[in-house]
């Protein structure tokens, strides 16, 4: 089946939905994106009836959002409209420290929607550690590689029951 690639500020559709949550690049430091493999890895695993939304807080063509306020308006409503918030955080205090990212995870721990992947090969994986930690405390599926979070985040879209709708 096909993924219908949703970016930042966009109308969110209908269906079954992930949100990717994690450190995103600064024009300030450069440095390649994960989105575009978790986008490879979900189209690659997902096999529902209908199309797979997969919600980025990336600009297309790299426009950012005039204010701040509207893209954090629209992260939180893409979050909460997503069956599943898949956080991959490939932590790199340089050049993605992903400060945002740890107050969206505690915000979204408990939702019983998040799943978290951590790669242990990243620059500062001990910075994840404390989330790691409360991840398992909540129950939230924690991961090593891209691969295996995408396949829990499918997992809970799964059992959210499709389509999606919020």
């Amino acid at each position: 089946m096909s993924i219908n690639l949703i970016m930042a500020r966009e109308p969110l559709p209908a269906g079954p939905a992930v949100f990717l949550a994690g450190p995103t690049p600064d024009k300030a430091t450069p440095v390649p994106s994960w989105r575009p493999a978790a986008v490879e890895a979900l189209a690659a695993q997902w096999t529902g009836d209908q199309p797979l939304t997969v919600l980025t807080p990336e600009s297309r063509n790299g426009v950012r959002a005039e204010r701040y306020e509207h893209q954090v308006d629209w992260e939180t409503e893409a979050r909460a409209h997503a069956a599943a918030i898949l956080f991959w955080i490939p932590r790199d205090m340089q050049t993605m420290p992903g400060m945002t990212t740890n107050v969206e995870f505690g915000l979204d721990v408990t939702s019983g929607r998040a799943v978290l992947g951590c790669p242990p090969d990243c620059p500062n994986p001990e910075r994840n550690r404390y989330l790691a930690y409360v991840a398992r405390r909540h129950g939230v599926p924690v991961c090593e590689t891209l691969t295996d979070t995408v396949a829990e985040a499918l997992a809970l879209v799964a059992a959210a029951g499709s389509p999606v709708v919020r």
